[in-house]
């Protein structure tokens, strides 16, 4: 998704008459075939676009608006908005303000002036229905609607009996605002919007400062929402049918209330709260051009919430929106504070970057494409009802005959099974009679019948077999001399089944045995594991042992090592005499653990080198 700025455009006003009769100086003024504007002395400005005094409401539109409009119809959202000091000509530039409608009433001016006095909205009304009746292969519906917030309360202009409590600002699922409670009127025409659009002027508040005749007391959003649905014909490979794109975008035409000193415009009592609430709003929208165009602070909160006119501008700044901000300033150098201000919000403004994106309705899309689905399985299953009933109704001419078949069918099958059953009883008594002709010697009478019954036997079986010719082919006559075999191998068979099942119960008990070895490993490897745990424990008791053993040893070398001095002190030749001198005073040291006796001092041996450990004692 690319990122572009927000465009800023500036706009300077001409000097009013009554600043020219106070000998009113120009401090603002336009450098020739630049973008740059300069304030004071020395103070340069760089914006996208700049007008200067003479510039015409065409040219600002043509330069500024027209690429917008483009962008509208491709289906991108679009906001304009006006801001600047109170006086300093946005609603004019918006609009056409008064002026228009001034001059509509006096037939003496020509057509020319009412149209060059025009201003960005009803242009870019004209040029949106133009662009309509240019594509008569594309279904459009537009709607409007015109919202003013007057002291942080939103007025549906288009229906004034709305109240204000029943207009809520809202976010949709896409993070888009939106205003619930809000009027939208479905237009026709351009006639027909410009008429709204006057009839909402109208309605708006208004009033007279000492520093503008016909002062906006309030913030205004004038909004055209156009819907479109595109044929795709290309959807299908043979064009038999088509696939629409819904596509709803919005352009937001925003006139803000003019930022107001007290001192200049002389206001007191409703309209001194009115310059407050206003006031508050544009600085709420300041902090929120600074916060957007510091690159420092942009991970950091936006403060959107603040006033509701940032509310409503949240997708227009730092969004979604491909959005121009137009900065009217006055040339008059009473107005240098003010409008150096504008000129560093609208410079501040040109960091922000949004995010343009196409404004596609996928759930229209996935609607149509389930009609024209369910509109082929309606066909579909019309062509089915229709060869069903034909279906239908043949089967219930072939009823009768079918089911004398089915009559017969089963009476044939029944027989069939009863002779299988015959037959199967003759070649077992075959396969019997022959065994007991081998077995047992019979007289030539009881041969004579048996063979009687053998050729009988034969002969029916080549019966049964002529039978069957015809319903199960030639090649099931090669199997009538066969059937004894086919005996003998259903004997071996069940030989095998009775061996096979033998095997089964074997190696059932098999795999109880294995199953009782794996439970047996089981728990010897539970063993295992707690004879691991014990002997771990052991490890770790025998460690502790032997670390208290060698410390033990530790002390007992201490030990030694400190009597071996003792005896080393005690080698002077005074040891064996027992007096008061200092050798005897030696001798009465004793150590802090033992108490040692002088009269046991001869008992004791010392060994002639210093470093033997060993202590022995005379028996």
């Amino acid at each position: 998704m690319e990122e572009i700025p927000v465009k800023v455009a500036v706009r300077i006003r001409p000097l009013l008459c009554k600043e020219v009769l106070h000998n009113h100086q120009a401090c603002v003024r336009a450098i020739p075939n630049t973008q740059q504007i300069i304030i004071g002395r020395d103070r340069i400005f760089t914006f996208d676009f700049v007008f200067g005094k003479n510039s015409t409401q065409d040219e600002v539109y043509n330069t500024c608006i027209k690429p917008l409009v483009l962008s509208l119809i491709e289906g991108y959202n679009a906001t304009v908005f006006a801001y600047g000091q109170t006086g300093s000509g946005k609603t004019y530039t918006i609009g056409g303000g008064h002026v228009v409608a001034r001059y509509a009433f006096f037939p003496k001016f020509s057509a020319s002036i009412v149209e060059g006095q025009k201003g960005i909205i009803p242009r870019a009304i004209q040029e949106i229905f133009q662009n309509i009746s240019e594509n008569p292969s594309i279904d459009f519906n537009v709607k409007v609607s015109y919202i003013e917030v007057y002291k942080e309360d939103l007025r549906d202009l288009l229906e004034l009996e709305t109240s204000v409590k029943d207009l809520h600002i809202r976010e949709d699922e896409k993070g888009n605002t939106v205003i619930v409670g809000a009027k939208e009127c479905q237009v026709e025409s351009a006639d027909e919007v410009l008429s709204l659009l006057e009839m909402g002027n109208a309605a708006r508040h208004t009033g007279t400062t000492q520093m503008n005749e016909h002062s906006s007391r309030s913030h205004a959003i004038f909004t055209i929402s156009v819907c479109q649905v595109k044929k795709n014909i290309e959807a299908a490979e043979d064009g038999s049918w088509y696939s629409h794109r819904h596509i709803v975008s919005k352009f937001h035409f925003v006139d803000l209330a003019g930022s107001e000193r007290v001192t200049k415009t002389g206001n007191t009592g409703e309209r001194f709260k009115e310059s407050i609430q206003i006031n508050s709003g544009l600085l709420a929208l300041g902090n929120v051009i600074s916060a957007l165009g510091d690159p420092r602070r942009k991970s950091s909160h936006i403060p959107y919430r603040d006033a509701k006119i940032t509310r409503l501008l949240k997708d227009s700044l730092g969004g979604s929106a491909k959005t121009l901000m137009i900065t009217c300033v006055s040339p008059s150098s009473s107005d240098f504070d003010e409008s150096l201000n504008s000129l560093k919000y609208a410079n501040r403004a040109r960091n922000i970057r949004n995010k343009p994106t196409l404004n596609f309705s996928p759930e229209s899309d996935r609607m149509d494409e389930m009609e024209f689905e369910i509109k082929l399985l309606r066909e579909a299953l019309q062509s089915q009802q229709s060869v069903s009933s034909q279906t239908s109704q043949m089967h219930r001419e072939e009823t009768p005959d079918k089911n004398k078949i089915h009559s017969l069918e089963e009476q044939v099958a029944q027989l069939q099974g009863e002779c299988l059953g015959y037959q199967n009883c003759i070649e077992e008594a075959f396969t019997f009679l022959v065994d007991l002709k081998d077995a047992v010697k019979l007289n030539q009478k009881q041969q004579h019948r048996l063979q009687e019954w053998f050729n009988t036997t034969q002969e029916i079986r080549k019966a049964i077999l002529t039978s069957f010719r015809g319903s199960q082919g030639v090649g099931n006559l090669e199997e009538g001399p066969q059937h004894i075999t086919v005996l003998q191998l259903k004997r071996e068979l069940k030989k095998c089944q009775c061996a096979l099942a033998a095997d089964e119960v074997v190696f059932n008990q098999k795999d109880l045995e294995v199953k009782e070895l794996k439970n047996q490993v089981q728990m010897m490897v539970q063993e295992n594991k707690g004879h691991v745990v014990s002997l771990k424990e052991a490890q770790k008791v025998n460690r502790l042992q032997n670390e208290k053993i060698i410390e033990q040893q530790l002390l007992v070398d201490q030990l030694n090592e400190e009597l071996t001095k003792l005896n080393l002190s005690m080698t002077s030749p005074a040891k064996e005499t027992c007096g008061d001198g200092p050798d005897a005073r030696i001798l009465e040291k004793r150590p802090y653990t033992v108490p040692f006796d002088t009269h046991l001092g001869h008992y004791i041996y010392i060994p002639a080198r210093s470093d033997s450990r060993k202590v022995k004692s005379k028996h």
